[in-house]
C-alpha cells in the first residue's frame, strides 16, 4: 500500500555533482558505455601469448608486453611473447598459458599443459558495448556504481535532489539530549536515530523540536512539518488518552491509509497524506520507530529520492538455537548473524531496549503462523 500510494511521487528537482559527492545519490540520468569494454583483447593472467596450436613447445621468446603497452610485432609460428595481466594481447596469439604452466631456459619456453584458442583472454566488448545502457535513471550509486562511471570518464553526474524528511517526536516525557532526566522522563532518543536512519538511506534530515502531549502543539510542529517532502512522526500514535497525533493530523487534513499493522513491534504505525505530502506516524518506542522506519517508511523516502522501487532487504538464515514466540503476528526482532553464517537471536526485554538493538545487525522474521523453530531452521532475516 506504501507503494502504490507514493507511486506517483517525483523528487524535487535534479542537480549536477561530482564523482566525489556521488555516493549514495540517485541517478537522474541514463549512463551509456563510452567504448567497448574492454577496448581490445587482454591478457586475464601472467604468463605467455601463444598460438594454441604450436603447444608444448619449446617456443621463442619474442620479448614482452606490459598493461600499459603494446606489442609492435605478430607472433609468429614457434614464437611466444611473455605477458602481463591485462595487457593488450599480441596479433597473432589466440591463447595465453598461465606462468606457473611454464618452464623457461635459455630463451625458449615449454608449457607443460595444453591450450584451447581464446583461453585466459578478455575478448573486446565482453563487459559491455559502446552505446550499451549500462544504468539507468533512478539507480543508487554504490561504490561499485562508482567505478562504473569513473571507468566511463564520468567526472560529474545528474542526480535527484534528496528529499527533505521532518521528524518530530512526540511526548510529554521527553527532555533534550543535554538535559538531565528526572526518574519519569526520558531524553529525546528517536529523532536523532530517525535522522541517522533518513541520512542512511539518502534523505537530508529536519528535526523539529518534540511536540507536547496537546492537539494544538501537535498540530502546530505537524503543520510545519508537511512543509518538507516526507513527515515522520514517533510516538502518540496509540489508543492512550495522551495520544493526540492522528487527531492533529486529522485537523491538519489528512487522509489515512492505514493506522494498524499486524507486525510487533510496531502495531499501531499510521500512514497517510496530509496537503499533498506523505506522513507516517511511527510507534513510539525505540525498537518500534526503528523497524516500522526500515519496513514501512524507507519504501516512501526511496520513490520520492527517484528510485526504482525495490523489495525489503530480506535474506534467509539457519537459526543456531531454538526460537519461539506468540502466534499472530510477524514479528521483527533483533538478531545477529555469526561469524559461521548462523542466526542467534539477541535478548531484549521489549521494544524499549535500545542496548539489544545495538547487539544486533539484523531482525530475524517469525511467521504469525508458525511459533516454533527449531535449531537449523531456515528463518527470514530483514538486512540492514
Amino acid at each position: 500500500m506504501v507503494l502504490d500510494q507514493i507511486a506517483g511521487a517525483r523528487p524535487t528537482g535534479v542537480e549536477r555533482v561530482s564523482l566525489d559527492e556521488a555516493l549514495g545519490r540517485v541517478l537522474a540520468q541514463d549512463v551509456h558505455a563510452e567504448r567497448d569494454a574492454p577496448p581490445l583483447d587482454r591478457s586475464m593472467r601472467d604468463g605467455y601469448a601463444v598460438r594454441a596450436a604450436d603447444l608444448p613447445g619449446p617456443l621463442r621468446i619474442a620479448g614482452e608486453v606490459a598493461a600499459g603497452q603494446r606489442f609492435a610485432g605478430t607472433v609468429g609460428p614457434g614464437e611466444a611473447v611473455e605477458i602481463m595481466t591485462g595487457a593488450p594481447v599480441p596479433d597473432g596469439a589466440d591463447a595465453v598459458v598461465m606462468l606457473e604452466h611454464c618452464e623457461t631456459a635459455s630463451g625458449l619456453v615449454t608449457c607443460r599443459k595444453p591450450a584451447q584458442p581464446g583461453q585466459n583472454i578478455s575478448k573486446r566488448g565482453v563487459d559491455s558495448l559502446a552505446g550499451d545502457l549500462l544504468l539507468s535513471a533512478g539507480a543508487r550509486i554504490r561504490p561499485q556504481e562508482i567505478a562504473l562511471l569513473a571507468s566511463n570518464g564520468l567526472a560529474n553526474v545528474e542526480v535527484f535532489q534528496r528529499p527533505s524528511v521532518a521528524i518530530i517526536a512526540t511526548g510529554d516525557e521527553l527532555v533534550g539530549l543535554q538535559d538531565a532526566p528526572s526518574p519519569h522522563q526520558i531524553r529525546n532518543s528517536n529523532t536523532p536515530a530517525l535522522a541517522a536512519q533518513v541520512k542512511r538511506a539518502g534523505g537530508e534530515p529536519v528535526a523539529l523540536p518534540a511536540a507536547r502531549d496537546t492537539v494544538e502543539a501537535t498540530l502546530e510542529l505537524v503543520l510545519e512539518g508537511l512543509e518538507a517532502d516526507l513527515l515522520l512522526l514517533s510516538g502518540g500514535v496509540s489508543a492512550g488518552k495522551h495520544d493526540v497525533v492522528e487527531e492533529a493530523l486529522r485537523r491538519a487534513g489528512a487522509s489515512f491509509h492505514f493506522d494498524r499493522v499486524l507486525i510487533q513491534p510496531g502495531q499501531p504505525l499510521v500512514f497517510g497524506h496530509a496537503r499533498g505530502k506523505p506522513f507516517f506516524g511511527l510507534p513510539g518506542n525505540p525498537a518500534s520507530t526503528f523497524v516500522c522506519f526500515e519496513v514501512f517508511a524507507r519504501a516512501a523516502l526511496d520513490a520520492l529520492s527517484g528510485c526504482a522501487p525495490g523489495e525489503l532487504a530480506l535474506t534467509w538464515a539457519r537459526l543456531a538455537r531454538p526460537f519461539s514466540h506468540k502466534p499472530g503476528l510477524t514479528r521483527f526482532l533483533p538478531a545477529r548473524v555469526n561469524q559461521a553464517g548462523s542466526l542467534e537471536p539477541v535478548r531484549w526485554s521489549g521494544s524499549g531496549d535500545i542496548p539489544a538493538l545495538t547487539r544486533a545487525n539484523c531482525f530475524l522474521v517469525a511467521m504469525p503462523e508458525q511459533p516454533e523453530y527449531q535449531a537449523g531452521d531456515w528463518i527470514q532475516v530483514l538486512s540492514l
